[in-house]
């Protein structure tokens, strides 16, 4: 049976344990610990992916990211109600450890019982935050599963990710001529300037229901007297839509030329990268067939919600693995103000767990 107190104080012993991207060692030994407690195998891949199992042809996926965002050190948990919180300083780190412990407590349930479940294989993955990046390092060779549940979305767990964008990330490099700006400004050339001309000839924000654009980072020059030489603009832009991204590249290319026409002079690189590629789900998806029979067997309805985010759903799917993302109780992601509500985690683990029974 789902334990509601003993949930909780999972969650909250995990959100206190420091795990930053790219710092999820303390995290995945805890977790090593505790699966194994509950009588899996674990193992982990080159990348420092944690992956365990209990055995059995034909498992099932159940998986969620061991980092977290920052400001992320230090949590300090406290309960609200039927609200989890974090003291306003830092995140709460909902996401993804609210995921994480409705799956231990899950396993926890179905060996208390004794109850009769499916092969399993559970997948926490790293540095899922930077770009899926663990996910995208995982030793699919060690598995075996078809079917995975990603316990990685906002809301209650009726909550299904029924879409997912394309993300291509860019970086566009500047340089030009520095100079002393006081003595010779003439001499110089101005990277920031040129990087300026570059961004007001893009897009920005939300470009219809299916698209944003960002320009995330400007960095450039070196001191407040020099004309800057060097500038690097890092952003991002998303869409369900192939024909919307086309064109999107096609404005870049158009805008770097524009401005190389007025700074012949300067020097433009610009390099784009998809980080992870547009799903949408359709009715007959085995794993979100099974989530929703799941959910309707709990007299929960599932509710098809398009996001504009990634998940390590997107690169499961990637690899001929159908993925379904839901909901784990958590809101407000990525900022100080994020809380977990206690009757959703509760829902979430026992889905968790009515998707585990024969």
């Amino acid at each position: 049976m789902i334990n509601r107190e003993r949930l909780v104080q999972t969650f909250c012993e995990l959100v206190r344990i420091d795990s930053p991207s790219g710092e999820e060692e303390a995290m995945a030994l805890d977790l090593e610990k505790r699966l194994r407690n509950l009588g899996l195998k674990t193992t982990r891949d080159d990348y420092g992916n944690l992956l365990a199992n209990n055995g059995g042809l034909d498992p099932i996926i159940l998986s969620a990211h061991m980092d977290t965002v920052e400001p992320g050190r230090g949590i300090k948990p406290e309960i609200n109600g039927n609200r989890i919180v974090s003291d306003g300083t830092t995140i709460l780190g909902g996401d993804c450890k609210a995921g994480v412990a409705a799956i231990l407590e899950a396993l926890q349930s179905i060996r208390e019982d004794d109850i009769p479940h499916l092969p399993l294989e559970v997948i926490f993955t790293r540095e899922e935050e930077t770009g899926l990046v663990g996910a995208r390092h995982l030793d699919f060779s060690k598995i075996q599963a078809k079917e995975a549940i990603v316990f990685d979305g906002e809301g209650p767990p009726s909550q299904i990710t029924s879409a997912s964008p394309t993300y291509i990330g860019f970086d566009i490099e500047v340089t030009g001529r520095a100079a002393h700006a006081g003595v010779e400004p003439e001499k110089g050339l101005s990277a920031i300037r040129i990087a300026s001309e570059i961004i007001t000839r893009l897009p920005q924000g939300r470009l219809d229901d299916q698209t944003t654009f960002n320009i995330g980072t400007i960095a450039g020059g070196s001191v407040r007297n020099a004309v800057a030489e060097n500038t690097i603009i890092k952003g991002e832009f998303r869409s369900r839509n192939v024909e919307t991204l086309d064109d999107i590249r096609l404005q870049i290319s158009q805008a770097l030329n524009e401005v190389r026409e007025l700074f012949p002079e300067a020097k433009l690189d610009d390099h784009l990268h998809v980080e992870f590629e547009t799903y949408t789900l359709t009715d007959d998806d085995p794993a979100t067939t099974r989530v929703k029979k799941a959910l309707n067997s709990l007299g929960l309805s599932p509710v098809m919600s398009p996001s504009g985010g990634g998940t390590d759903g997107n690169v499961f799917r990637l690899n001929n693995i159908s993925a379904v993302v839901i909901g784990m109780a958590d809101h407000n992601m990525h900022t100080v103000r994020e809380y977990v509500t206690i009757p959703d985690l509760v829902d979430s683990a026992h889905l968790c767990e009515t998707i585990m029974r024969k």
